[in-house]
């Protein structure tokens, strides 16, 4: 029988202590390469602070100018151009 999403992520979730224990091992592990370790030691970072905010790069195709045009509209609807 098919498990709905709400069930795996139960599932999921009971294991949350040995899967953060096993993390720990291979980040603490002299026998694990140094691509596990930072692997292992940046899931844990992630877990416990997120994920680290990306820069945006503005670049040529005006990306950058585009969201804060979109944030002038939402923000300023009746004068886009505060």
């Amino acid at each position: 029988m098919a498990k709905t999403i709400t069930e795996i992520r139960s599932l999921a979730r009971s294991h949350t202590r040995t899967a953060i224990n096993v993390l720990v091992r291979i980040m603490r592990s002299k026998d694990a390469t140094a691509a596990a370790r930072v692997t292992a030691a940046n899931a844990i970072l992630d877990r416990g602070w997120g994920k680290a905010t990306q820069p945006l790069e503005s670049g040529d195709d005006g990306a950058l100018e585009l969201i804060h045009r979109i944030e002038r509209v939402i923000v300023h609807p009746e004068n886009p151009d505060r």
